[in-house]
């Protein structure tokens, strides 16, 4: 029902709707600013080369209006829904390679380090620096809108963007932080466009990690959710992007790692389907590799997620899903989380334990190691499920199910502990 709804668009000016008044200039859209912000930027290249930056594109991939001939502001990435569950604001930022940290001071995130893991892998070699953009781009940038009204910078677009939409889906850091600078106080942090996304969505949607930790800092609400109910936790681990969830963290600023999509996941549980659709030969939401997501596993976790919590609509947990996908590296990731594994293992969803999911895979070469594992960390082979069967009356007929049949019947009656996590 809310697809439709552009946001709240700025007031016109009153007379505009004044009987017998003089008829007024429209407002200034997006893109007329757009224009006048390049006009600028052509005034000023020679002295600040550092404002050229890639030509912007229409969702039909025209270009701005009166660009022709003009040196161009930024580039606007459009993703149809078809493409992705971010929308328009989709895709991932161009031009952009690996985690850029803004220039802001931002305490440490309180929760120990979780190890890589079996798949884990740092975005970083841990002696790499962190990349800070040049601070003239910054006053370059701060110049181009520091004489502007706060009004035109609020000014909405027929799709519901305003300008600091339009540079964070374009991963422009300087230009997104000057304008963020100038809004902070306006609610302009917090204007949605028409699939509900706040600027920082749209920045954790587009891959731009130095954008996200800006808005957070500035004062963005981290838990904002667009029409879906997603916030930007969800669309990092949904997109697999584990350099807007590192963002997040050295922010500094608490976020909710419980908050529900409509569809009653939380952004571990959209991560995990993330990972499992990675392994299973598609692309999932975007094209990043299955290290990638797998590392959004391993930094929700990091930041307190619990593996534990049911999804609202079937009570799956990540196990129950990681199972399900026959995902053997993230089943002996949530298990060997410190404590987790006692409550973890033989929770249910809709009456069927994580090994009833084992059980049911059609024969897929992680099977018998997933029921193996599971048994090792003190699933109950005995548990029944609402129809009343055991796992091994969900086994697949023929020699390997009858050979794990025999398994799980030795390990009834002989229930031990699971091991303890290092």
């Amino acid at each position: 029902e809310l697809s439709g709804f552009r946001g709240t668009p700025v007031s016109p000016d009153p007379s505009l709707h004044t009987p017998g008044a003089p008829r007024a200039a429209p407002p200034q859209t997006v893109k007329q600013l757009l224009k006048e912000l390049r006009q600028q930027k052509s005034r000023e290249e020679a002295r600040s080369p550092v404002l050229a930056l890639p030509s912007p594109r229409l969702s039909d991939g025209a270009p701005w209006p009166g660009a022709a001939g003009t040196p161009q502001l930024c580039a606007v990435p459009h993703v149809s829904p078809q493409d992705s569950p971010g929308g328009s604001h989709g895709g991932r930022a161009p031009g952009l390679s690996g985690f850029q940290a803004a220039a802001i001071p931002g305490p440490a995130w309180p929760n120990p380090a979780v190890p890589w893991g079996e798949f884990g892998a740092p975005l970083l070699g841990r002696d790499t620096p962190e990349p800070y953009p040049e601070p003239q781009e910054l006053a370059a940038a701060r110049a181009a809108l520091g004489g502007r009204d706060p009004q035109e910078l609020l000014r909405q677009d027929e799709e519901g963007d305003t300008l600091l939409h339009v540079l964070c889906a374009g991963g422009l850091w300087a230009l997104a932080r000057a304008a963020a600078e100038a809004l902070r106080d306006l609610g302009g942090l917090e204007v949605r466009e028409h699939l509900g996304k706040t600027p920082l969505l749209v920045a954790a949607a587009a891959a731009a990690p130095e954008i996200v930790r800006d808005l957070l800092v500035l004062g963005a609400n981290p838990d904002a959710a667009d029409y879906g109910g997603r916030t930007a936790l969800h669309l990092a681990a949904a997109y697999g992007h584990p350099e807007i969830l590192q963002a997040i963290m050295s922010s500094g600023v608490p976020v909710n790692v419980e908050a529900r999509n409509f569809e009653g996941q939380t952004p571990l549980h959209c991560a995990v389907l993330a990972h499992n659709a990675s392994l299973q030969g598609g692309s999932g939401e975007g094209s990043r590799t299955p290290q990638e997501r797998f590392r959004c596993v391993e930094l929700l976790l990091q930041m307190g997620a619990d593996s534990s919590s049911q999804d609202t609509k079937s009570s799956l947990t990540a196990l129950h899903l990681a199972v399900r996908g026959g995902n053997l590296a993230l089943a002996h990731l949530l298990l060997r989380q410190p404590g987790m594994a006692p409550r973890l293992v033989n929770m249910k969803a809709h009456g069927n334990t994580p090994l009833h999911m084992a059980a049911a895979l059609p024969g897929t070469p992680s099977q018998e190691p997933l029921v193996r594992l599971l048994l090792a960390w003190g699933a109950d082979p005995s548990a029944c499920n609402l129809e009343h069967d055991l796992p091994q009356g969900l086994l697949p007929p023929g020699a390997p199910g009858d050979q794990l049949r025999l398994l799980l019947r030795s390990h009834r009656g002989s229930h031990r502990p699971p091991p303890t996590a290092e």
